[in-house]
């Protein structure tokens, strides 16, 4: 089964990245984008196992690892085939 994490910024956390590629953007005349939050995207494989334990191990490891939960939050996307 593949799985999906997409983590990013809450939004009242300050996302500097963001901010550097949206002055970028501005500078290469891209002067219709009004915002950026930069995020990250995580992909598994994962091995064999029921549907409902392998999601809620990768909700586990995605708390205790991948996001940082004072400052983001995260969502999970698990393959249509596999879920």
């Amino acid at each position: 089964m593949k799985v999906k994490i997409e983590v990013r910024l809450k939004p009242a956390i300050l996302d500097p990245q963001g901010k550097t590629v949206l002055g970028a953007l501005k500078q290469l005349g891209y002067d219709e984008v009004a915002a950026v939050r930069v995020g990250k995207l995580i992909e598994l494989e994962l091995g064999d196992g029921t549907p409902e334990v392998l999601k809620a191990r990768v909700e586990e490891l995605s708390r205790r690892l991948l996001a940082n939960p004072l400052m983001e939050t995260f969502d999970i996307h698990f393959d249509d085939a596999g879920a």
